[in-house]
């Protein structure tokens, strides 16, 4: 018979483990749910890939900084899908707009639709620190 203490550590530890396969689940079926295709054929990760590669030649350096300034809040494990995510919905955007180029605004507004709204008052702040005014967008939040 195990001893109590030592009872207790493996009851804690498959608490553990069991959890963290949980976790690790659910953010797996997320991504499972995303390659799902829709109605189209595409899904929304492939969405998000045609309209990245479509505009690629459309990004100007300022407008690649800026994104990139705009994700660092984002942990760096999460940071390629958000930005993905983010330059999908941009360009997505672009096209739409048939825009000849990636612009400041543009980024802006693709970050602010691409992103949860508990997501924006880190934006807010960001854009605060690079002395961007909020004013033309505030209807977006």
């Amino acid at each position: 018979m195990l001893s109590g203490w030592f009872s207790i550590f493996i009851i804690f530890w498959v608490l553990i483990l069991v959890g963290s396969f949980a976790i690790g689940g659910f953010f797996m079926f997320r991504k499972f749910l995303k390659r799902m295709p829709l109605e189209d054929g595409k899904s929304v990760l492939d969405w998000e890939e045609h309209f990245v590669n479509e505009t690629r030649d459309l990004w100007q350096q300022p407008e690649k900084d800026l994104l990139e300034d705009l994700v660092s809040p984002v942990p760096e494990l999460f940071r390629d899908v958000a930005r993905q995510k983010i330059a999908g919905k941009i360009g997505e955007l672009a096209v739409e707009e048939k825009r000849p180029s990636i612009t400041e605004e543009l980024v802006i507004r693709g970050y602010i639709l691409a992103t949860p709204k508990r997501d924006h008052k880190f934006l807010k702040k960001k854009l605060a620190e690079n002395k961007i005014d909020m004013s033309p967008y505030q209807h977006l939040f």
